[in-house]
């Protein structure tokens, strides 16, 4: 009898916990990808606690992240993912969406499903302002630059538009890249526009060239990843973004710029 209550008890507890679980909207981010997403130790009223007790973020994304988790009437929690590890941990059911500023690229469509986008933008290249290559107009200008991007991103394929460029490794995060290019190791790396005032926001030492790439809307667009076979759930959170017009994205863009922590971490 007392096995029969212990068990009891047990499919109680797990079903309370499955139930809480419901209630969530749990979304993956890389928490340092300003003025998309990143980390910060102080809480204000544009944060969210990261799940497991690792600071807070904030954000274009975790804006984002809060309209949806309330049209879904949903908690929102924030997890913090490494690049990498987002889209294994979304199929694995670790996580419900990836809002990461993950733009919706053919190969990524292969194992994961995407909403409409909530952002676009135009890819750029961060330099330093005293060097050569601060006043680029065109991607020739960039000849003989020893140029990077973020470890599987489609930014890191653009460098290739580049004539005569030297492609550096590619660096897992943006806050790497900046150090390598402050300390000389790189002349520029590439980014979207928001990323690129973001960086140099926090960093006087740096700018931004538009030489001109070639790319696809699906490639500098953003939007919601989620596990492929959730036609209901894309059609929600289409609704809920389609209520977000362009004048209150570039506003929450704005204030991401304005409010993110100065060191970026």
């Amino acid at each position: 009898m007392k096995r029969i209550i212990v068990t009891i008890l047990a499919v109680c507890m797990l079903l309370s916990a499955c139930a809480f679980a419901e209630g969530q909207f749990r979304v993956g981010m890389e928490c340092d990808y300003p003025p998309f997403n990143w980390t910060q130790v102080d809480e204000n009223e544009n944060t969210v606690p990261i799940d497991g007790g690792m600071g807070y973020a904030g954000g274009y994304d975790v804006e984002i992240a809060k309209r949806v988790a309330e049209g879904l009437g949903k908690e929102l929690v924030i997890v913090k993912v490494e690049w990498d590890g987002l889209i294994q941990k979304l199929n694995a059911g670790q996580i419900d969406a990836v809002i990461a500023g993950m733009s919706p690229t053919a190969e990524r469509k292969i194992t994961v499903d995407f909403t409409d986008a909530y952002y676009n933008s135009d890819l750029v290249v961060v330099v330093r302002k005293d060097s050569a290559y601060a006043n680029a107009a065109s991607l020739e200008d960039l000849s003989g630059a020893k140029i990077t991007g973020q470890l599987n991103t489609f930014h890191y394929t653009v460098i290739d538009q580049i004539p005569g460029v030297q492609k550096m490794p590619a660096m897992d995060t943006f806050p790497t890249m900046t150090v390598a290019l402050t300390s000389g190791a790189i002349d520029g790396y590439i980014s979207e526009r928001p990323g690129a005032v973001s960086a140099c926001a926090a960093n006087d030492a740096l700018a931004f060239v538009t030489p001109g790439f070639e790319a696809s809307e699906e490639d500098t667009s953003v939007a919601v990843a989620l596990k492929q076979g959730q036609p209901e759930l894309i059609e929600q959170i289409n609704g809920i973004l389609a209520g977000i017009d362009a004048d209150a994205r570039n506003a929450l863009m704005d204030n991401a710029v304005l409010n993110q922590p100065i060191s970026g971490d």
